[in-house]
């Protein structure tokens, strides 16, 4: 059984090291995102927005499954009551956001590899539910600028609401191994760019 563990978590971090986001624009278009985005992240964003609608989508799809993957994989074998099975959630994630070739410099921030490893979890969705809920509350209700405030936030939030809400143990361990690394990679954004404001709004219908 641990080296089925292992052999998952090891799976899961490699997964995750499939640097899609600097991978599909460099081929396609010729472009190194982390040279040309404002904050050097290899991540579905800056797909979108430095290599266009077919390079994002490409990478979106590519983060998704590289954290749908092997979780779905090891939740069908393994099952997901086992606490080991909060470091397969984590792995991908950790592999993404500190891939194998470049370490945290070249590692991504994180979101829609675990958006991937919460699909992963099916039929059990509390969790993806509870995450976009959040992002939703955040971005269109409670408005929350900067993103890398509303993505702390949001994270936070996710990883309480899920212990309110009885999410299996060793699925909420996951969220906060999950959490820990995306909170990691935005606090380390925002100390880089000094994004130290603030902004909430709520929005409002135009009358």
């Amino acid at each position: 059984m641990l080296i089925e563990y292992i052999f998952y978590i090891a799976l899961g971090y490699l997964s995750g090291s499939l640097m899609f986001g600097y991978a599909v624009p460099k081929l396609i278009k010729g472009i190194d995102v982390r040279k040309e985005s404002s904050d050097g992240n290899p991540g579905t964003a800056n797909a979108f927005l430095c290599g266009g609608a077919l390079c994002g989508i490409l990478v979106l799809l590519g983060d998704i499954l590289k954290g749908l993957l092997p979780v779905y994989m090891a939740g069908k074998h393994l099952g997901t009551e086992f606490m080991g099975f909060a470091l397969i959630m984590a792995a991908p994630v950790f592999g993404h956001a500190f891939p194998l070739a470049g370490g945290k410099k070249n590692g991504g921030k994180g979101i829609a590899v675990s958006f991937g490893v919460l699909i992963g979890l099916y039929p059990f969705l509390t969790n993806l539910w509870l995450l976009i809920f959040w992002y939703l509350l955040f971005s269109v209700v409670i408005r929350i600028n900067p993103h890398s405030y509303r993505t702390l936030i949001t994270y936070i939030c996710w990883t309480v609401s899920a212990l309110i809400c009885k999410v299996a143990p060793a699925l909420c361990i996951g969220n906060m191994l999950i959490s820990f690394v995306i909170v990691d990679k935005h606090s380390a954004d925002l100390k880089n760019r000094k994004e130290r404001q603030i902004c909430f709004g709520i929005r409002r219908a135009n009358r």
